[in-house]
C-alpha cells in the first residue's frame, strides 16, 4: 500500500505506519557500472566481473552508496505527497549496510514513517526508516533513516458560483 498524502495533516495522521514492501528491483551489472562511472569508484568489488568470481563474495557486489541512493527511488513508491509545491530529501541518519547486494540479488524496500515534524501550515519533515531487503537474505542490504522536507499547496476551499475569492 502506498501512502498518499495531500497536506501535513496526513504525514501527521498516519505517524509510525508501515510502509509495505515495493515490487522486487534485479540490481544488474548496468547499474552497478553505472553507479561507478558516476562516483569514480572503480573497486574491482564492484565491476570486474572475473576478479570478483573468486573474491570474497563470489560475484560483483552493488557499492553501499548505491543501495543508499536506492532508497529515494524506492521512497517514491511507499510515500506519494499529492498537491505538493515541492519537496526535497534533507538528510539520512543511522546508515547501516548489514549485507552485500550482489549483482543479480532481487531487491526490495519497506519503510516505517517513524517521525513527522511540522515546519509551518503547509511545511513538514518526515523521517522513513527504509529498509533494502534481499530476497532469500538472512539481513537486509540497507538501513538507513531517510528525512525528507516537503511543502504543499494551500489547501483551496470551494466559493459558490458568483462569489469572488480575495
Amino acid at each position: 500500500m502506498t501512502l498518499i498524502a495531500r497536506c501535513c495533516e496526513d504525514l501527521i495522521a498516519n505517524k509510525n505506519i508501515v510502509l509495505e514492501p515495493t515490487d522486487w528491483l534485479t540490481m544488474t551489472q548496468e547499474r552497478i557500472d553505472l553507479f561507478a562511472e558516476a562516483t569514480g569508484d572503480f573497486q574491482w568489488l564492484h565491476v570486474d566481473r572475473e576478479a570478483a568470481k573468486t573474491g570474497p563474495f563470489g560475484t560483483t557486489i552493488a557499492h553501499g552508496y548505491l543501495s543508499l541512493s536506492l532508497t529515494n527511488y524506492f521512497l517514491l513508491m511507499l510515500l506519494k505527497p499529492e498537491n505538493l509545491d515541492w519537496g526535497v530529501n534533507y538528510g539520512v541518519d543511522r546508515v547501516r549496510f548489514p549485507a552485500p547486494i550482489r549483482q543479480g540479488d532481487q531487491i526490495r524496500a519497506h519503510g516505517v514513517l517513524t517521525a513527522v515534524k511540522p515546519l509551518s501550515a503547509v511545511d513538514v519533515q518526515t523521517t522513513v526508516r527504509m529498509t533494502i531487503d534481499i530476497k532469500g537474505g538472512e539481513k537486509p542490504g540497507c538501513v538507513a533513516d531517510t528525512i525528507q522536507r516537503y511543502s504543499f499547496l494551500p489547501e483551496k476551499t470551494e466559493q459558490p458560483e458568483g462569489v469572488e475569492q480575495v
